[in-house]
């Protein structure tokens, strides 16, 4: 290896010209963000960079609660059919531009309209939204919506800069303007998106960080040799295999929590030619499919005991967990069965599936499991976005692919398997599903939502437009100089209060 040798004075002017590195952030990602447009975007670790960016009208606690945000409080009309939100009086765009309810209703509206959206569905129940003071936005609703204060703690309640959005359009993603702790200064596709400090920030005495660069690295191990050189601060998502190993680290620590969403297989029903297939046209052989896996089998393997096998959108720790449908053992002999009531022997598949090792292992595994049931599997690796791109546009049989979690139970059903939902890439349609979780929307007592998610969850465990393998554990690897960060559910990485120690 070749080393340079800067000389004192040469040392001195760069120390001058540059912020002291203990200023810099380097988080390592599982993957590429796609478009950081919170109306268009739809990856887990876009949330992670809009965490630093973009500012909601509500957040979650460490108890997965909806605490305020940029709105102060809200309330209800006793018959549910409006929501007012009385927001903050001193917060600005990165660009200038004033918020206040004016700016909340572009959004909104914003959100409902863009043709290229992807939370309509997650605004549905919204008939309207004026504001109704300088600082205070009410939401007129076409029947009551349990989750739609949840839907606004995530994309649908991230405030971008009316002004920019205009000017923009489709393309704002290329240079996004928000409300956030960080503004955005660039983006290398593959490579890096830095953030630096907004100094009209209004909780800026939170914000101990100059300059934030998250860097896409797929490959486990490349990422958490990354942290182990001092090139990175801190890596997301960490193989559970890796974790022994930063325990035997001095100077890196761990963080872990449970997440609030699953790990699942995607199947193509409707949408294009490629679902012209026995996987796509027959719930018997998806069921065939599902049950020649072994799940907990899965969680051992992969992920050494961390995650927790599951066959439904909530965890079996969940209360909304349909303990009438536990986790089904693997049955070769039925699955078999019911291929052969379907006309099939065997049946060959592609899964498409992101291109990093854990993923990768667990999809092997998978493959060589239902290859005994008769499946035989054709595995594509891609890039993440990528991924997520194929599916939207149909160019999938079945599609590996997590999903995050959100706090109300809507969050993890109704825009990925209602007819019309935003994220709804199989394009399944059952309209019994649609009454039934749009039904779960309007009610308030828990109970009787619980009541409705189990009669639709009873029918999706027929159709299986969504086969869930698991629940994941969030891994974060840390430098020790890295203060103050703490694990949330829903695995963002929040930067308030963070410190880089000398």
């Amino acid at each position: 290896m070749t080393r340079h040798l800067l000389t004192a004075t040469a040392l001195a002017a760069l120390l001058t010209a540059l912020p002291a590195a203990a200023q810099e952030m380097r988080i390592g990602l599982g993957d590429d963000a796609d478009i950081l447009d919170p109306d268009q975007s739809r990856t887990f670790v876009g949330r992670i960079v809009y965490a630093g960016l973009c500012d909601k009208l509500v957040d979650l606690d460490a108890d997965a609660q909806i605490i305020p945000m940029l709105a102060t409080d809200w309330t209800y009309s006793d018959d549910g059919l409006q929501l007012v939100m009385n927001l903050r009086d001193d917060v600005v765009f990165h660009d200038g531009t004033a918020f206040d309810a004016d700016a909340v209703v572009a959004n909104i509206t914003r959100s409902m309209t863009l043709p290229e959206s992807r939370r309509k569905s997650e605004l549905s129940s919204v008939a309207s939204v004026e504001a109704t003071g300088p600082l205070q936005v009410t939401f007129t609703l076409t029947a009551p919506d349990a989750s739609l204060i949840a839907q606004l703690s995530d994309r649908a309640g991230m405030m971008i800069s009316p002004t920019a959005a205009e000017a923009a359009g489709a393309d704002f993603g290329q240079n996004p303007v928000c409300s956030g702790p960080f503004k955005f200064v660039e983006r290398i596709q593959q490579d890096r998106i830095v953030l630096e400090k907004f100094a009209d920030y209004y909780d800026a005495d939170r914000i101990k960080i100059e300059r934030v660069t998250y860097r896409p690295i797929p490959d486990t191990t490349v990422r958490l040799a990354n942290l182990q050189s001092g090139e990175l601060d801190m890596v997301e998502r960490i193989a559970a295999t890796d974790v022994g190993t930063v325990n035997q680290t001095d100077g890196l620590s761990l963080q872990e929590v449970v997440g609030l969403g699953y790990m699942a297989i995607y199947a193509n029903i409707g949408n294009g030619d490629r679902a012209l297939t026995p996987m796509g046209e027959d719930a018997r052989v998806r069921q065939a499919f599902s049950l020649a896996i072994d799940r907990e089998a899965l969680n051992q393997v992969v992920f050494d005991g961390t995650a927790r096998a599951g066959n439904q959108p909530f965890p079996p720790t969940s209360q909304w967990y349909n303990q009438d449908l536990p986790v089904p053992a693997r049955d070769v002999e039925a699955a078999k069965a019911l291929l052969a009531e379907a006309g099939q022997e065997r049946v060959a598949v592609e899964i498409q599936h992101a291109n990093n090792p854990v993923v990768t292992q667990m999809m092997q595994v998978v493959q060589a499991m239902v290859a005994e049931a008769g499946f035989d599997v054709t595995l594509r690796a891609t890039e993440f976005a990528t991924l997520l791109s194929e599916q939207t546009a149909g160019n999938f049989q079945l599609s590996r692919s997590d999903w995050s979690g959100r706090p109300d139970p809507d969050g993890n059903l109704h825009q990925f398997v209602t007819c019309e939902g935003g994220i709804n890439d199989p394009k399944y349609c059952n309209p019994e599903v649609d009454r039934l979780l749009n039904e779960a929307r309007a009610v308030t007592d828990p109970a009787a939502r619980k009541a409705l998610y189990d009669e639709a969850g009873v029918i999706l465990n027929q159709d299986l437009p969504v086969i869930y393998l698991g629940h994941q554990t969030y891994i974060f690897a840390l430098d020790d100089k890295v203060q103050g960060f703490k694990a949330l559910p829903d695995g963002m990485i929040r930067l308030q209060d963070v410190t880089l120690a000398e």
